[in-house]
């Protein structure tokens, strides 16, 4: 068969193959077949050359009107095929079928607290610093009076990277790095994840803290015993009480545990003669740790002698774990929407 005779017989086999295109992907498939770059009317093209001089208008001009031809019917089956599929699938809608409500995030229950802390401290005047989650043994412990050896490190005990980098075991360092980078006056509050080697009902190895630092000439205990209870009552009611008690942190002197009377049972420590489950029948939670900095801390970061300051800080999710009544802190991090949809 000589090349136009093979070009026109393709004509009447394609309408063969269109009757029988059942589908969408069929067509796709018949197509490829016939005008493909591979296809036959491109193998038969590709012939163009062995034709005699003469022919080859003749061949070149019938073959762009069959390819012409070729596609406007494959572009009517193609319409023909999506109209029955629409026609298909408006059959199969129930307009009656009740909708569903679209599906709406949230914030992460830390996330909500976390702002809420930073919220009231910036109101207050505080900054908020943020610095890095990986640090040098340095700005973790040395600079915040923890020497190699201190005993106070077996409580932070943590995650090293090397012998000298780790994962923060709180957001203390960024308070040294603002020290380094600004001179007093200066309130900063510091939110963010925290690391150490914990795993159980109230601990995990990763956790969220807010710590503060303000630092001026002649700042007492006054001040900071002012800004928490003013904190504390904006978080948990303006009838909470607060009290403070005797503590040691390394890196504060004098140093403070923070209590609030019970949210649950009013403090009295109990609810229906029985033992509040909160407070467990003291009538007080504790809810942060506090104190003066200690002047070995400004020693570290060159700052002068005539002034004072106060720190303090505190995990969000204990402050979550008071307000919402959660009584399992790994509730927070296992991703369970049950339990995130209640915020």
């Amino acid at each position: 068969m000589d090349l136009i005779s093979a070009l026109e017989s393709l004509e009447p086999e394609l309408e063969a193959g269109l009757a029988q295109a059942s589908s969408l992907e069929k067509l796709e498939e018949l197509r490829i077949e016939f005008l493909g770059r591979k296809g036959r009317l491109a193998k038969l093209m590709s012939q163009l050359p062995s034709l005699d001089p003469a022919e080859r208008p003749k061949f070149g001009q019938r073959a762009n009107e069959l390819k012409e031809s070729c596609n406007a019917r494959f572009d009517k089956v193609k319409d023909s095929l999506l109209a029955a599929r629409e026609r298909a699938s408006l059959a199969r809608f129930d307009s009656s079928t009740p909708g569903r409500k679209y599906w709406q995030g949230s914030l992460h229950p830390d996330t909500l607290i976390m702002e809420e802390i930073c919220a009231i401290f910036e109101k207050l005047g505080f900054d908020i610093a943020q610095g890095p989650e990986v640090e040098i043994d340095h700005y973790n412990f040395e600079a915040l009076n923890m020497p190699p050896e201190h005993p106070a490190r077996d409580m932070q005990d943590t995650l090293y990277i090397t012998d000298n980098i780790l994962l923060r075991t709180h957001t203390s360092p960024v308070q040294v790095r603002t020290m380094l980078a600004r001179k007093p006056p200066l309130a900063v509050v510091v939110p963010g994840k925290v690391y150490r080697r914990d795993s159980d009902l109230t601990h995990t190895h990763m956790f969220h803290q807010v710590e503060g630092l303000l630092v001026d000439k002649n700042i007492s205990m006054a001040h900071l015993r002012g800004i928490l209870t003013v904190f504390v009552r904006d978080v948990f009611g303006p009838s909470t009480e607060v009290r403070f008690r005797q503590s040691f942190f390394p890196f504060t002197e004098p140093s403070a545990e923070v209590d609030i009377s019970c949210f649950l049972c009013g403090g009295v420590g109990h609810i229906d003669n029985e033992p509040c489950r909160v407070c467990k029948g003291t009538g007080w939670v504790e809810v942060l740790g506090c104190g003066m900095v200690d002047p070995a801390v400004f020693e570290a970061v060159n700052y002068p002698k005539d002034v004072s300051g106060f720190a303090f800080g505190l995990g969000v999710e204990r402050i979550a774990m008071l307000k919402y009544g959660i009584g399992d802190l790994r509730m927070f991090f296992e991703n369970d929407l049950r339990f995130l949809q209640q915020f």
